[in-house]
């Protein structure tokens, strides 16, 4: 089975990561690609590692009035788009094409939430409820029904996945401080005064405390796994790290009762049983954002000490971060191996 995709927004770089990946899956067909500065131009004059991969043009960007029309010659459209776009266009895309959505237009169940952590106003929430989470190792039978995803932010994506399996034991009291640090291209392709690279290169710094837009995704989905509140117990915490590549994330817990290394690991092994993007590093081991570029994977590592715990995951934020993770909810959508066109490795050095 061959299924045909387009692409709303591929010139920034989760639009050009989804391009590499599914230039080479092995069931898709990329119909179309949008884009808005650069409309008329070719995917590869774009995206320069592309060329002699592709011809495809970057088509200019769809409206309300054309997406429809534009959608009809795709079974699934991936929204690579700005926060806050996507709730213009979804309403147009007809029911019968399946759409995974990237940025956080419909992540949150919560319309107040959404406006106070994006700053606008929802301008589709009808349509919120239509929209399963798409953390795929915590959903993925949701996922597999539905027909429209909301791919989870990307240090979301690192701090859930670090959590997820202590939470749904209940295996954790008090507070928990997620300290966060992503690389410069989570911030897109377009160069801001913080991302600009000689700002950048050499600094590092906090944004956002206590107001980071992934917080919310993060307390809804830790409630459910939990049936409890999480909304004053997570201190989210992000810094700008002086690399282009990657999230590592040091989440400090603390335990209901002491716990071994190994009992540790063997929650997570059980959890995380049958996950092959989630690569468990052992006790005392640490991730490193090196070991993940590029790929779909999660590394996690953990450290203990009586009742005080520390977990550690790293991921590409652009790949399991982003576009890897919208293309493994994809296959799960289309009922596929979850792996197709994923398995490729890192480099090492």
């Amino acid at each position: 089975m061959t299924i045909r995709v387009g692409i709303l927004g591929g010139s920034g770089y989760g639009g050009g990561e989804l391009l590499r990946l599914l230039l080479f899956h092995p069931h898709v067909e990329i119909a179309w690609v949008t884009a808005h500065e650069h409309a008329g131009r070719s995917v590869a004059d774009v995206h320069p590692n592309l060329r002699r991969l592709t011809e495809l043009p970057l088509l200019p960007m769809a409206t309300p009035e054309s997406i429809g029309r534009l959608a009809e010659e795709a079974d699934c459209v991936f929204l690579a788009l700005p926060h806050g776009r996507s709730m213009e266009l979804v309403p147009y895309i007809p029911d019968g094409v399946k759409v995974i959505d990237l940025a956080g237009d419909f992540r949150l169940k919560d319309r107040e939430a959404f406006e106070t952590y994006y700053g606008k106003p929802h301008r589709a929430p009808e349509h919120l409820n239509q929209f399963v989470y798409g953390l795929t190792e915590l959903h993925r039978a949701e996922i597999a029904r539905a027909s429209r995803v909301a791919n989870p932010g990307c240090f979301a994506t690192a701090v859930l996945l670090g959590l997820a399996p202590l939470v749904a034991a209940r295996r954790l009291v008090g507070a928990v401080i997620a300290d966060a640090k992503t690389g410069s291209s989570g911030a897109g392709a377009k160069p801001l005064e913080t991302t600009h690279h000689p700002r950048r290169a050499n600094s590092f710094f906090a944004y956002k405390p206590f107001a980071h837009q992934h917080l919310p995704e993060i307390t809804e989905t830790l409630a459910r796994l939990s049936d409890e509140s999480w909304s004053e117990r997570l201190l989210l915490q992000v810094h700008s790290a002086p690399v282009v590549r990657g999230i590592f994330a040091s989440l400090y817990l603390t335990l209901a009762e002491p716990m071994t290394a190994e009992e540790i690991g063997d929650l997570f092994r059980r959890f995380y049983a049958e996950d092959f993007f989630i690569r468990l590093l052992g006790p005392n081991v640490s991730p490193d954002i090196t070991w993940v570029k590029h790929t779909n994977f999660c590394d996690i590592g953990w450290a203990v000490q009586g009742t005080r715990a520390v977990v550690f995951t790293a991921i590409d934020n652009l790949v399991k971060g982003a576009a890897g993770q919208a293309v493994q909810n994809m296959n799960v959508m289309f009922g596929w191996e979850e792996t197709t066109g994923l398995t490729w490795p890192g480099s090492h050095p």
